[in-house]
């Protein structure tokens, strides 16, 4: 062990100071030789903010001081949160005063006193600090528009730099000779050579050019840069993609389905096809088989293709494109389930019983042919309209008993989800509509048909199957986990729907299961009032997350879990994979399994990051397209919900699931904010969440991706 690492541990065993003489000579006794590197050790200590001096001259760690670690949380207007870190700390933020900031920015790892708040007033309220120290700056890029001040007095002119991300607000200059060919007005990214302190601005140069700041490309772009989403692969992994996919198919060693009636149902649009289906009614109850990709036979472990996916985590979906975790070759060729083709899959026969309860899962390796490519909405259009469906001959292999079977199945399957408590919870989803040029034209609201949500029911069934299937053999696992709700969020979302007139009551428990929440959103659904509510309770919840540590499901309500029925796009799932077959084949023993261990810990840790990274970018992108759609729209009236209030205005969602802000400023009068009942008032007038509001669409900004609207009062 290092000596740094000794002085940290010893430190940290007990609540004490030590002068630097008496640390010495607990820790190196009385060698000679050691002063050297003991003080250059605990220089680093008090450098990365893991000990501290006191008044009197004693070092002690961090735990004891008072002072607080933890990551900076800018606004944009200047005061900021800091997020302490490790689990012996409180866990509620820490409010950070405009004035005590220390110039820290946006992710800096910082040191904080604490102060108690002046009035402690609202639910969850945080405490108060100031940064006395910034230990670490992680931001180390900037995106945003290159801009010019001429100078006065024949002075050279001063490029600066204006932020996208608004929490940056940082002063960054740029010197004309590190422009790196980048125009006035253009999209830029920065590397920050100069951190600004007090009034001094910061320095950097320019490192990658998008474009004119307000173009859709340029700010496309500079999201995808932003998030670090690679488009292209290596060629190397193009290369070995290319081959797999020319290798032969036979039944060699697996079990031979290909004369079974198996099939997929997917999205109209989606290429890589990696769930089939199958099922049989039994006298005791019924057999789903799940048949899904074998991408574990083609991506093998430390390979350049197993690296790249390793890398990437998982495919990002954009309205006019797919980045996919693996070369096309294999995602939209020999791994894809396409129709009619001979393919590799492992199956996963789940025994159930007739109440929906699993009695046993057999897992093989197995070939396949798919017999038809379905697609939600068509065969939705099949289940209401029956022959009278257009597509009614292309689903008759699968109507009759089949499709009744599986509708059955469904039923029991769905019923007993929310029996169990599993969260229902409304989400407003968009499909944007581009042409050829990506420009969005169109923005519709995704509603869900019966199929869509049998088809989840029947993968929530294998994943839940297959988890248990190894957690029985004690095998590892990357599991899909959802941790309890911190108790502090609940209360704070448990006066907001009592505010909203919502029975609260199934909360007020001393453990909260998730079927409570399940009554409060029926209810706000009888009420019209669950899309307001699911959004806030979103918010109140932690976030899924994989992990080898077995662990519950809180909004599935589902004991083991895991994620096992997308291996063309997800990671995990193709460790979950991996796993199984060498499972299947005897080769984890007692002396290789901590191999496997790690592998499991490895895969959820990396698979948890790049799922964030993704869903920001899909985000980011989403709010683009919808802004840049929204600008075709400036003057004109929309009604809308308002779906959010705060203090500097309320947000209005339109019925295509565009969203934008009623600033304060823009309305008549003096309005209060009421924060426990989520209200704007001027006495007369009152807006409030839920309320159906008519609105104009006044700016519309590409850059900041925000829309401003006018509500025009009745």
């Amino acid at each position: 062990m290092e000596l740094k690492e000794i002085i940290k541990e010893y430190l940290n065993e007990e609540d004490l100071s030590y002068k630097p003489y008496e640390l010495y000579t607990a820790i190196c006794g009385d060698a000679t030789d050691q002063y050297d590197a003991f003080y250059k050790a605990l220089g680093a200590l008090e450098k990365e903010g893991e000990i501290v001096y006191t008044k009197k001259g004693k070092i002690m760690a961090i735990r004891f001081s008072g002072v607080v670690r933890g990551t900076f949380r800018a606004s944009a207007k200047g005061f900021g949160f800091v997020t302490p870190d490790g689990q012996d700390v409180k866990k509620c933020d820490i409010f950070i005063p405009r004035d005590n900031t220390f110039d820290a920015i946006e992710g800096d790892t910082v040191l904080v006193s604490l102060s108690k708040p002046k009035n402690r007033t609202s639910v969850g309220q945080s405490d108060e600090g100031k940064v006395i120290k910034i230990v670490s700056h992680s931001l180390k890029t900037l995106v945003g528009t290159l801009l010019v001040a001429k100078g006065r007095n024949h002075r050279k002119p001063l490029f600066y730099i204006v932020p996208d991300n608004k929490r940056h607000n940082l002063d960054i200059t740029v010197e004309r000779a590190d422009l790196n060919g980048a125009d006035v007005g253009d999209k830029v990214e920065i590397e920050i050579t100069k951190y600004p302190t007090g009034r001094n601005a910061g320095k950097g140069k320019v490192t990658t050019v998008f474009g004119e700041s307000d173009s859709l490309l340029a700010n496309y772009n500079a999201v995808l840069h932003s998030h670090n989403i690679k488009t292209l692969f290596p060629k190397n992994v193009l290369d070995d993609a290319d081959s797999l996919s020319r290798s032969d198919i036979t039944p060699d060693g697996r079990l031979d389905l290909r004369d079974r009636l198996i099939f997929t149902i997917d999205g109209i649009d989606a290429k890589d096809l990696d769930d089939a289906i199958s099922v049989e009614k039994t006298d005791n109850g019924y057999i789903l088989g799940v048949h899904i990709a074998d991408v574990s036979h083609y991506v093998t472990e430390n390979t350049p293709l197993d690296e790249e996916a390793f890398t990437r985590g998982t495919s990002v979906y954009f309205a006019d494109k797919v980045v996919p975790m693996l070369p096309k070759a294999l995602s939209n060729g020999i791994c894809s389930l396409n129709k009619g083709v001979d393919r590799y899959t492992l199956s996963a026969f789940v025994t159930l019983d007739k109440k929906g309860e699993i009695i046993d899962v057999d897992i093989k390796e197995s070939i396949i042919n798919s017999k038809i490519r379905g697609v939600y909405s068509e065969l939705n259009d099949v289940i209401e309209y029956g022959d009278g469906s257009e597509y009614y001959e292309k689903y008759s292999p699968v109507l009759g008993k089949t499709l009744d079977t599986m509708l059955e199945l469904y039923d029991i399957l769905a019923k007993k989800s929310a029996k169990r408590g599993a969260l229902d919870i409304e989400t407003s989803e968009a499909k944007i509509i581009v042409n050829e040029f990506n420009e969005p034209t169109d923005i519709i609201k995704i509603e869900r048909g019966i199929s869509e949500m049998l088809i989840e029911q029947f993968m929530l069934c294998a994943n839940e199957g297959v988890a248990n299937w190894l957690s029985w053999r004690d095998m590892p696992c990357v599991y899909r986990i959802h941790e309890n709700p911190d108790p502090e969020k609940i209360r704070t979302f448990d006066l907001f729907a009592h505010n909203l007139g919502i029975n609260t009551n199934p909360l007020h428990t001393k453990t909260l299961h998730p079927t409570a929440l399940r009554r409060v959103l029926g209810e706000a659904k009888e009420k019209q009032l669950d899309s307001i509510l699911s959004k806030i309770l979103l918010r109140c919840l932690m976030k899924a997350k994989y992990s080898s540590n077995c662990s519950p499901h809180f909004g599935l309500a589902i004991d083991k879990y895991c994620h096992f029925t997308s291996p063309i796009r997800r990671y995990p799932d193709l460790a979950t994979h991996r796993i199984i077959k060498k499972v299947l084949k005897n080769e984890i023993t007692e002396k290789n399994i901590g191999k496997y261990t790690a592998f499991a810990t490895q895969a959820a840790i990396a698979s948890s990051e790049n799922e964030v990274k993704a869903q920001m970018a899909e985000r980011d992108i989403e709010d683009l397209y919808k802004t840049v759609y929204m600008l075709d729209y400036i003057g004109e009236t929309f009604r809308g919900v308002i779906t959010s209030v705060t203090s500097f205005g309320f947000f209005v969602e339109l019925p295509n699931t565009c969203e934008g802000l009623v600033p304060i400023s823009s309305l008549d009068g003096y309005y209060d904010f009421d924060e426990r009942s989520f209200t704007l008032s001027n006495g007369r007038d009152i807006f409030s969440l839920g309320m159906e509001v008519e609105v104009i669409i006044e700016d519309v900004d590409i850059i900041t991706r925000k829309t401003d609207m006018r509500v025009i009062m009745q």
